[in-house]
């Protein structure tokens, strides 16, 4: 797409409305590959462009804070040899990378059972995040690696039942605020909106606890081929919409209208 188009796009967007936190399920590799009659892992070894133009994007319209659906725990049960592959690319990814986020000021975390991941995977991931800490990013980068929504849920609860047990919290305190203090980073505000490619109509155990009013946008487009224009229009699609949390569409027009 030519620049001015997407310079078209962008002046569309309003920058005061931009969600704080986007968040994407990136879906649709292993069919994006076997269309081309090639090895699923193709697939993942053609997405970088997709998450360095979401990135690039996210950053152009100040979008604070993006999380991207890398590995999935159920991703344990694929076969061991896409899973090896994908552990190998993931390293790859983060040596060919790392100084570009430390460029464009890019914050790297992640959310999930990290512990899990191959140890290489894991050293490479605390230099990336320890290499690009800046207390002045342009954006905050959350990989979610061998994650799942129940799995941080039910790690919460353990953590709660713990702090419990040693009298560090009473059970007068459990409430919402609590609960959410103890997810893998209660720092991050919930995600104002989900984006899921490839067509599929779900959020696969994604951010479960936190997308409670998260608007969800669907695209048919794999995530391969996901580039700016495609982040732009669902921003635009988003800003379309009347966010009302429980009150009615009278109430929020009067909380709005100054």
């Amino acid at each position: 797409m030519e620049q001015t188009e997407l310079d078209s796009i962008i002046s569309s967007i309003d920058k005061e409305r931009v969600p704080k936190h986007v968040a994407v399920i990136m879906d649709g590799n292993g069919r994006w590959a076997e269309r081309r009659g090639e090895d699923r892992i193709f697939g993942h070894q053609n997405a970088a462009d997709a998450l360095k133009e979401t990135i690039e994007g996210a950053i152009q319209i100040g979008v604070k804070y993006l999380t991207v659906y890398a590995f999935s725990t159920e991703n344990w049960n694929r076969p061991k040899s896409e899973v090896d592959a994908l552990m190998q690319l993931l390293i790859e990814s983060i040596d060919t990378q790392t100084d570009a986020l430390i460029e464009n000021k890019v914050c790297l975390k992640t959310i999930g059972d990290t512990e899990r991941l191959y140890p290489e995977v894991q050293e490479k991931l605390l230099q990336a995040i320890q290499r690009t800490d800046t207390n002045d990013g342009n954006l905050y980068l959350y990989l979610a690696l061998s994650y799942s929504g129940r799995s941080e849920i039910t790690c919460a609860v353990k953590k709660i039942a713990s702090d419990l047990s040693k009298q560090k919290i009473s059970e007068k305190d459990i409430n919402e605020q609590l609960i959410a203090n103890y997810m893998y980073d209660p720092n991050v505000p919930d995600p104002e909106l989900m984006i899921r490619t490839s067509g599929e109509i779900r959020t696969s155990n994604f951010l479960m606890w936190q997308s409670a009013y998260t608007e969800l946008y669907f695209t048919s487009v794999l995530w391969p081929d996901f580039r700016k224009k495609d982040l732009f229009d669902a921003i635009i699609n988003y800003q379309g919409r009347e966010r009302r949390f429980g009150k009615t569409g009278k109430q929020i027009l009067k909380q709005t209208d100054y």
